[in-house]
């Protein structure tokens, strides 16, 4: 007899599970990285702390065309080198002369901080911090109770004076040599600054402890991709970082990876960069090594000296958003007819029709007993397709561990694309190819897999980025 809906309990949570500062970020996929300060105007990447704040003056600065460019791209937020290796602050902080006060812009009167926190909020995007622990100017770096109150002084000023802030990023560089500094970092003092100041941010470092870095600055994540560490066991400036490309299958907590790249070779604006702005081809590339493997996009956008997203990025990230657009232009499992080898308890509320319903709130789960299944999608016509997008339903956990994608021909199933784990969000490419029915089966998941999306596309013929 079949159950009821009501009456069919739905799948207990697997694992680690993310918490609502991480489901949140997880729907932001693409965010915009700012690297702006006085290396702008030294053209370097790593400033020494010696620079005479003069130099800092942008004859045209305008966040309202950075949050633009930004918005037009398909971004969702902006993180704001705030203060790098150099200790130069784009905020007149209380704590430090080393700043934009003691600069010619806006008459010493400027923030950018507060320029961009505006203009964020005029164009709808998050806006994120990122705040050098290393300090090459600040005279207490290397004294480290007097340097870590001193960094926790300006996080805190950061985290109260700007609104809302959706990140916090962390890194762990230092350059000082074996003769350099001997600086001990407080990390759970700077992370408590965070939870207090700023309890929906999520704190970004090589271990999270919400989101992980991905172990490269090429975009990238591996094709086999947990949201799961053993967060215990790594720290800001883990020296094995290439484990966090993939993740591991037995972590403990759930910290996603974030994939941050420059738009072009360096981080900061350098003039002699203009032609070598990344190609569209490089930046779907990108997008299909992080978004479509179960990663976070940290796309960095150099502001030149003008104060501005040079014309050569703007244009191409403008080129980026609709060749993406082109890449997904109607999902051909939309109204198509769905069938599974399983359905929980028979419920309807746990159909295969809810995997292709648009609603990644609602999802097709199997019986607790059964870890290898299959959904079909019924296309009646043939049609063209060569993208397949999956997403688990992750706040009950990630699951599968190997799927496959199959199309039916001649009466027989034959394989186009294969995975290993899937997570937030997997997107396989594949040669085009001509189908009615097309079926994902999971061949091996860790508990009764759970998906809340299959759609399938047609995209322009174009060199899948997972052949290269």
């Amino acid at each position: 007899m079949m159950l009821g809906c009501a009456s069919v309990p739905p799948p207990a949570p697997y694992g680690p599970v993310p918490s609502g500062r991480q489901l949140a970020w997880h729907e932001l996929e693409t965010c915009a990285f700012v690297h702006f300060g006085i290396n702008t105007f030294t053209d370097r990447e790593w400033g020494d702390g010696r620079e005479d704040p003069a130099l800092f003056n942008p004859t045209a600065l305008d966040c309202r065309q950075w949050a633009r460019v930004c918005k037009e791209a398909g971004m969702k937020g902006i993180i704001l080198t705030a203060k790098h290796h150099d200790g130069f602050c784009l905020w007149p902080s209380r704590y430090t002369e080393h700043s934009v006060e003691k600069s010619p812009w806006r008459g010493g009167k400027g923030d950018v901080v507060r320029e961009l926190a505006q203009a964020c909020q005029e164009y709808g995007l998050k806006l994120g911090i990122y705040l050098s622990p290393w300090d090459r100017h600040e005279p207490s770096y290397g004294d480290s109770p007097r340097y870590n109150q001193h960094y926790q002084n300006q996080l805190r000023e950061l985290l109260t004076s700007y609104g809302e802030i959706f990140e916090v990023w962390f890194d762990g560089a230092c350059g000082e040599g074996p003769n350099g500094k001997r600086q001990v970092y407080d990390w759970p003092a700077f992370f408590e600054v965070v939870r207090q100041c700023q309890p929906q941010a999520v704190i970004f470092s090589d271990g999270g402890p919400d989101v992980r870095w991905v172990g490269n600055e090429k975009g990238f994540a591996n094709p086999t991709n947990w949201c799961l560490l053993r967060r215990d066991e790594v720290w800001p400036g883990y020296p094995r970082f290439a484990e966090l490309t993939t993740g591991h299958a037995d972590g403990t907590h759930w910290v996603p990876a974030e994939a941050d790249v420059s738009i072009r070779p360096g981080w900061f604006y350098h003039p002699a960069e203009d032609s070598a702005v990344k190609t569209v081809e490089e930046l779907l590339e990108i997008y299909y090594g992080s978004v479509g493997r179960n990663a976070g996009l940290l796309l960095n956008v150099p502001v030149d000296r003008r104060g501005l997203i040079p014309e050569p990025d703007a244009a191409r990230l403008r080129e980026f958003r609709r060749a993406l657009e082109a890449e997904f232009p109607k999902n051909l499992a939309k109204g198509a007819k769905p069938s599974a080898s399983n359905v929980r308890g028979a419920s309807p509320r746990f159909s295969a029709g809810r995997a292709i319903d648009g609603d990644t709130r609602t999802y097709w789960a199997t019986d607790d007993s059964v870890t290898a299944a299959w959904l079909e999608v019924d296309l009646r016509t043939p049609q063209e397709l060569n993208r397949v997008v999956l997403q688990e339903y992750i706040p009950l956990g990630q699951r599968v561990e190997q799927f496959v994608v199959e199309i039916e021909k001649g009466g027989m199933w034959r394989q186009v694309a294969e995975g290993t784990t899937i997570g937030y969000k997997r997107i396989l490419t594949f040669p085009t190819v001509v189908a009615s029915k097309v079926r994902l089966r999971i061949v091996r998941a860790r508990a009764c897999p759970i998906l809340a999306n299959f759609a399938l596309y047609r995209a322009p013929d174009r060199r899948p980025a997972e052949e290269k």
